[in-house]
């Protein structure tokens, strides 16, 4: 009798971050956080580098200089290539360099993403030619007198091709890198990484709410309070009236709010929430199709497989054999 040898773990994904002075810190922070060293609590699937095009110190916007010793030949064995920013004047030319660099990089097969205004190299290396892309509200204007051929969209939070990704200003930089870790291992991994950053794994809205408005007005009324109440509720039928009855507003008013700092009718925004409650039980327990349902609020087997699939294009079953042959390769790298 002949035992087969137990599968080999999968590689963790190699992420590298092309630094450019003056470096944002907080850009960076935002990757480190995602992608970074969690300790014991949370299994490492990720690696973090960082490069820049002359290895020593890199002066930051935070008035001090961080050391790095990688060049651009770390983009090599990049699996995915962050771009935390470009900092630089209006006009500045992206060196040939590193345009060069993350040309090769995508060329070989490598994920590229932009944080903010990293979006001005990707654009550069002519990576957004013909796609959307997002950056931050206040240099969306010149991103796109400056590349043309680049559809800027000013008002999302990211954009995700793939291969090639960008986020707003800031903070959507967590949104995006949590949003790829959903993508690369699965919702349940996602959230709790979120969880240790006590931040939501999936943020609502765009970043028009974040800009400076031309006028002043009254700000409008919050919704947290009513998606708060939602969020536990998740497994019991609740009405568009039902939540205009909550929030003590006509279900048209309710519906005005939820486009303004949403983005997304309230049907749409409690559909995701389920969907979202699904793929982790999906990824963490074995409980049968019929009861999760249930437990989320999709009333039946066949109504979940079926919002499932115009959610994701894929099945329940399917991506849970996806997602727990990830753990359990993971479970066999721990051990």
């Amino acid at each position: 009798m002949t035992f087969s040898p137990p599968p080999q773990p999968p590689a963790p994904h190699r992420v590298v971050a092309l630094l450019q002075p003056p470096q944002s810190t907080f850009l960076l922070a935002c990757a480190t956080e995602v992608f970074g060293d969690h300790g014991t609590t949370i299994a490492a699937r990720y690696t973090l580098e960082v490069c820049t095009e002359h290895p020593g110190p890199v002066r930051t916007q935070g008035g001090y200089d961080l050391l790095v010793t990688a060049g651009l030949d770390a983009l090599e064995r990049a699996d995915t290539v962050l771009v935390p920013g470009w900092q630089q004047p209006a006009g500045a030319e992206v060196p040939q360099a590193l345009v060069e660099a993350v040309r090769r990089a995508h060329g070989r097969g490598a994920r590229i993403v932009g944080i903010c205004s990293g979006a001005f190299v990707l654009a550069a290396a002519g990576l957004l030619d013909g796609r959307r892309a997002a950056t931050h509200w206040a240099r969306a204007e010149e991103l796109a007198a400056r590349f043309p051929a680049v559809r800027v969209d000013p008002a999302v939070l990211y954009v995700d091709h793939g291969d090639v990704a960008t986020s707003a200003g800031s903070a959507a930089g967590a949104d995006l890198c949590l949003h790829l870790v959903s993508a690369d291992q699965g919702a349940a991994y996602a959230m709790r990484i979120a969880r240790q950053m006590v931040m939501p794994p999936h943020r609502e809205g765009c970043q028009l709410q974040y800009a400076e408005l031309p006028t002043s007005g009254p700000v409008a009324d919050s919704l947290a309070p009513l998606l708060e109440w939602l969020a536990g509720r998740l497994d019991q039928p609740v009405s568009v009236a039902e939540m205009a009855l909550r929030s003590q507003v006509s279900a048209r008013t309710l519906t005005r709010r939820f486009t303004e700092q949403l983005g997304i009718s309230p049907g749409r925004w409690l559909l995701d929430r389920r969907i979202a409650a699904t793929r982790a039980l999906l990824e963490e327990t074995d409980l049968p199709v019929e009861t999760i349902a249930h437990r989320v609020g999709l009333s039946s087997a066949v109504n979940l497989r079926r919002r499932f699939h115009e959610a994701l294009r894929t099945t329940p079953a399917a991506y849970r054999r996806a997602f727990r042959a990830g753990e359990a390769g993971q479970a066999s790298q721990a051990g």
